[in-house]
């Protein structure tokens, strides 16, 4: 069996842009009509197409990604609950070859009810797949919008090992996330998880033959 290799993540310095929008949906995200592809690349060029280029095919100019501050940008800021809507994993390869490493999002609370950052299942896909998710509060977030808004090409450090954010503003603020350990260790080491069960190859090889040898008694 082939075995994917992700891309291991320690330490990503990277330029920031934002999308001030909540609820971006995995249809937004990447439109059904790039979902024919039986590929698994290609598909950056459909990031959020829609909002993306005019009717007439070319950039539209009052959609935030496309300006030009924003160009080259790896770390991407957004509202609470994005990617929801359906399970396509293609929203997060969209993501990521449009030259995204981490997606940062808030959770908020509303009428007591917690929002999340990011919808569950996108979250899944995102991690299966090596893009980093990082959820903040929704203060730290807002922080960082208005420093993006005073700042041009403004950057930011993400250290995955201590789980921590610098963004480099004059002075730098830092912030802490949480992150599920099993997660982070796959990330880091840059195995999915079929790689990393094929570490335990031995005892899965173990538990066949012993539960074999029982039905083989059983059928006897």
């Amino acid at each position: 069996m082939d075995i994917d290799i992700i891309e291991a993540f320690n330490i990503h310095k990277g330029l920031i842009a934002t999308l001030d929008r909540a609820n971006v949906d995995t249809d937004q995200i990447i439109p059904k009509q790039f979902l024919k592809s039986i590929k698994k690349t290609g598909f950056g060029q459909g990031l959020f197409f829609d909002w993306r280029y005019g009717l007439d095919g070319k950039p539209d100019p009052s959609f935030e990604l496309n300006h030009e501050k924003f160009k080259g940008a790896s770390v991407l800021i957004v509202r609470n609950n994005f990617g929801c809507g359906s399970s396509r994993e293609h929203a997060v390869w969209a993501v990521q070859q449009d030259g995204y490493k981490v997606v940062i999002a808030p959770w908020v609370e509303r009428n007591g009810t917690r929002i999340p950052g990011f919808a569950d299942i996108f979250q899944n896909n995102a991690a299966k797949n090596g893009l980093l998710t990082i959820e903040l509060s929704e203060s730290e977030v807002g922080e960082i919008f208005q420093h993006i808004e005073r700042s041009e090409g403004l950057e930011i450090t993400v250290n995955l090992e201590t789980q921590s954010l610098l963004v480099h503003t004059n002075p730098e603020i830092s912030f802490h996330f949480d992150i599920d350990p099993s997660v982070k260790e796959h990330l880091i080491r840059g195995l999915d998880q079929i790689a990393l069960a094929f570490e335990h190859e031995n005892a899965i090889r173990d538990f066949e033959f012993s539960h074999n040898v029982q039905i083989s008694i059983q059928q006897s």
